[in-house]
């Protein structure tokens, strides 16, 4: 029987290229000239340091550009609110891994809600679709490029 699975993965290593890439354009830019303004990365965690909010959403909008440049998807990105003391303003971004269980029961809920004749079953972090043709799972497919679920979808693993 076909199958595939749904997955949301992202590449750390392009991300870290892409941080690394954003601290250099920072430490060259002539606004951010004698500003101590940093990324920082630990896993699926960029943490921006700056003296100022402005110059955290400066710095955030150098992350989009250099990760779309490495074609990370910035919808995995989780962007928290900044925090901002007397002279230090920080900002937090997770980049989610994997789909959450909440997000799957909803993809499940809307394959099945398709009427497509397929089977969509929660596998941890990803959702194996499985059908008799490989149209309805090529439908599937499209159907879920559509659909919104926040998240940046990949399909592997395609079996016939």
């Amino acid at each position: 029987m076909p199958s595939f699975d749904i997955v949301s993965e992202v590449d750390l290593q392009e991300v870290r290229n892409a941080v690394d890439q954003a601290n250099r354009e920072v430490g060259t830019r002539f606004d951010f000239k004698g500003v101590d303004a940093k990324f920082e990365q630990t896993d699926a965690e960029i943490k921006l340091t700056a003296e100022q909010e402005f110059q955290l959403n400066q710095m955030m909008d150098i992350l989009r550009q250099k990760l779309v440049k490495r074609k990370v998807d910035i919808a995995s990105m989780d962007i928290k609110e900044p925090e901002t003391a007397l002279n230090a303003a920080r900002q937090q971004v997770i980049i989610k891994q994997g789909i959450d269980s909440d997000t799957a029961k909803k993809m499940v809920k809307s394959i099945k809600g398709s009427k497509l004749k397929v089977q969509a079953q929660i596998q941890g972090e990803q959702v194996r679709v499985t059908g008799k043709k490989r149209d309805d799972l090529q439908q599937v497919i499209s159907f879920l490029r559509e659909a919104e679920f926040d998240l940046p979808l990949q399909f592997n693993n395609f079996r016939d």
